[in-house]
């Protein structure tokens, strides 16, 4: 399995991003919205002409009209988390399909490509390791890819697209290009913020590697734990090689610029290098699962070992106790007979009783630790 290497640079990088992952936020300083940001249906909308941001309308349906009225413009309208009225007014306006509409209402979608006519439909699944929990958190975006207009409806913090509005303004020469290099911008975004997931990922299955050889009683746990992020981590790249597969595939039959081309099978070398690592994660987990139940394993018979050898020197001791307390016994017997005060006994005036009685306590005592020695039990 390759090792993880940072993301080689490429033709026409954007600046990184700085600060933390935010809702993209309106450039307009005209905005009144006293609402935070994130509570906010309608982050940013604008209107391009050229790769220029030439307005920037204070509403949707601002949006519509200027891009109406001025042709050869497109629109840019990012959505947080729309009301339903509110998705349904823009698939009025764009002649959405209907069902690209309610996938993009009830989210909770696989990451997938349709195309319906002349608008394309795309769903995405970006992630973010979140270090102090040591978790994996995931956001859905949902873009609607038109000939003059780029719809984003995002149901969670990432991907922070403020920063992919940024970039692409910061460089009008690819944002001319039109909507598809908004989506190959988008694509980047997130493929790009798989990296630090997958350096999350593999440090934290350093720690259980080590956690397992050191026998921690809560590792199952972990694994079991990290195996469903990696599991869902999965389904979330792995259909991106589908879709820049079926972006590929379209490439001529909808005359895709060459450079853009070439940009977005860079997007796919990336893609394929996460989704190769994911998989090794995956296999990983699985030998580590196994590994971790063959340790269990063996500190158990190793348990029920050291348990069946005490048991058995136990049983040894009890042997040798019972064994001397049968001896002892004996004469004890013998004692207790002869000791009886009664004036009618057999041998009870008789000259050889007490030598009698002692030589028979020693035959007896003799007799029984012979029998026990033969038998290993003393």
């Amino acid at each position: 399995m390759p090792e993880w290497r940072p993301l080689r640079k490429r033709p026409r990088r954007f600046p990184e991003q700085s600060g933390p992952s935010a809702p993209e936020h309106s450039m307009d300083p005209r905005s009144t919205d006293e609402r935070p940001l994130a509570d906010r249906p309608l982050i940013d909308t604008a209107i391009y002409r050229d790769g220029v941001r030439t307005a920037t309308p204070s509403s949707l349906a601002e949006t519509y009209r200027l891009l109406r009225d001025e042709p050869g413009t497109m629109a840019w309208i990012g959505l947080y988390r729309p009301a339903e009225e509110e998705l349904l007014a823009a698939a009025e306006e764009f002649d959405l399909h209907k069902l690209a509409v309610e996938d993009a209402i009830v989210a909770h979608q696989r990451p997938k490509i349709e195309r319906y006519g002349d608008t394309l439909f795309v769903v995405l699944r970006a992630a973010t390791y979140l270090d102090e929990a040591e978790e994996v958190s995931f956001g859905e975006l949902h873009l609607f890819i038109g000939p003059n207009f780029v719809l984003t409806v995002r149901h969670g913090q990432s991907p922070d697209l403020s920063a992919v509005r940024r970039r692409m303004e910061e460089d009008p020469d690819l944002l001319r290009r039109g909507a598809e290099a908004v989506l190959y911008a988008v694509l980047d975004n997130v493929v790009d913020g798989y990296a630090p997931v997958i350096a999350g990922l593999q440090n934290d299955i350093d720690e259980i590697e080590t956690e397992v050889f050191e026998a921690n009683p809560n590792v199952s746990r972990r694994i079991y734990e990290l195996s469903r992020e990696v599991i869902e981590f999965q389904r979330a790249t792995q259909p991106l090689l589908t879709i820049l597969r079926s972006l590929e595939a379209g490439f001529q039959k909808y005359r895709i610029d060459e450079e853009l081309q070439r940009y977005l099978r860079d997007v796919a070398d990336h893609a394929t290098t996460v989704a190769e690592r994911v998989d090794g994660f995956r296999q990983m987990l699985d030998n580590i699962l196994t590994v971790n139940a063959t340790l269990v394993t063996q500190a158990q018979n190793e348990e029920m070992k050291r348990m069946t050898e005490a048991s058995y020197a136990q049983n040894e001791e009890i042997k040798k106790i019972s064994a001397w307390a049968a001896i002892l016994f004996a004469p004890t017997l013998i004692g207790t007979v002869y000791g009886m005060n009664f004036d009618f006994m057999p041998e009870l005036h008789w000259g050889l009783g007490y030598p009698f009685a002692v030589v028979l306590m020693l035959a007896v005592c003799l007799s029984l630790y012979t029998i026990f020695k033969r038998r290993n039990w003393l």
